[in-house]
């Protein structure tokens, strides 16, 4: 099991890859967010169809700055949640990326980042993630034919807001909205420690089960993003990410 992500560049991470595959071992990249219970839930209910076609992702993760992080900025090590979750709880590939980035602390690092990605099948995906905010945000909006899931995995809740098929009489109300508004659910849904859960699918696989981990090739992908969302920023263009390994 390798700490997300898999390695510092493309290449680094399709030469470990290579290498875990060629000798047959178990590989995993500790992306914890796949377990939290509010994404394992969404996934579930998005495979069964419960919100009808995808149209759009737009993720959020921001909060103060992590003084253990010296390296890097929040592209790679937050950024990287948010586009393997992406790929994951949707099954599709990202297809290009148009970023920015700002360094406004003085570190020498992005501290700020603003994503705009287009995805297999049409999906849009947004992502903002920075490090400026005094207050901390782990919010991930999945809106569809049927309404919009929100997955806060800082809870781990999972609410759902339906598109109702009840009318409104105020006419200048009713043509704003362009939907009609409906329920509201929060799920009650099991909340069980994503390490630990992460932990145990590892164990699983490398017994040989069936099992959901987050394999080194699906890291090289997330590696493979996040450099096109950098390239983006430094080029100010919309970057396509290279065709390859689909998505989880």
């Amino acid at each position: 099991m390798v700490e997300k992500p898999v390695a510092v560049d493309g290449p680094s991470a399709r030469s470990i890859t290579k290498a875990f595959e060629a000798a047959g071992l178990v590989g995993c990249v500790g992306h914890i967010e796949r377990f939290n219970p509010a994404l394992q839930q969404l996934r579930a209910r998005l495979e069964a169809g419960e919100l009808g076609d995808v149209y759009q992702i737009s993720t959020r993760r921001q909060g103060p700055f992590p003084a253990r992080i010296a390296d890097v900025g929040v592209v790679k090590d937050l950024a990287t949640h948010d586009i393997d979750l992406t790929a994951w709880v949707t099954g599709r590939s990202y297809v290009d990326v148009s970023a920015r980035t700002v360094s406004r602390s003085g570190r020498p690092h992005e501290d700020m980042v603003s994503v705009v990605a287009g995805m297999q099948d049409g999906l849009m995906a947004n992502h903002l993630v920075n490090w400026l905010s005094p207050m901390k945000e782990r919010s991930t909006v999945i809106t569809g034919t049927k309404g919009c899931y929100i997955a806060d995995t800082l809870t781990a809740d999972l609410t759902f807001f339906a598109n109702g098929a009840v009318g409104t009489e105020w006419e200048a109300l009713r043509a704003f909205r362009g939907v009609s508004e409906g329920d509201m659910i929060r799920y009650a849904i099991p909340k069980r420690e994503p390490l630990l859960v992460e932990h145990e699918r590892f164990r699983d696989a490398v017994e040989g089960k069936e099992s959901d981990i987050v394999t080194l090739r699906q890291g090289m992908r997330t590696v493979e993003v996040a450099a096109a969302v950098l390239r983006s920023a430094r080029t100010g263009e919309t970057v396509q990410v290279p065709v390859g390994t689909p998505a989880p």
